[in-house]
């Protein structure tokens, strides 16, 4: 990790230790973030869907991201999660390997 600001790549691979509890997938191989800015003020902005609108774990998964890049990445001062629905999420979103474990190859 870099002393300074953090590339997309570190967020990336923080947000890869947040699993939705129903799924053995993470939300990044998931295909379920859709945005990283990182903002010069130190707070990172995360645009990110579920799996399904009404999931009534979205308080959970959004509690999830803001604590693994926190707890991950020092220089993070605050994480903003925007949890939005359009484009809604669909199963060609995820990761190749995401897809083979899942069976939808």
């Amino acid at each position: 990790m870099t002393e300074g600001k953090p590339t997309k790549e570190e967020i990336l691979n923080a947000l890869k230790n947040v699993y939705d509890p129903e799924i053995p997938v993470n939300i990044v191989d998931l295909g379920l973030v859709y945005e990283i800015d990182i903002r010069d003020d130190g707070t990172v902005y995360v645009k990110m869907t579920l799996t399904a609108p009404g999931c009534p774990i979205g308080v959970f998964i959004t509690d999830q991201v803001k604590q693994a890049v926190m707890a991950t990445i020092p220089w993070v001062k605050d994480v903003e999660v925007d949890l939005v629905f359009d484009p809604p999420w669909s199963p060609d979103k995820m990761s190749e390997e995401a897809k083979a474990l899942l069976g939808f190859t």
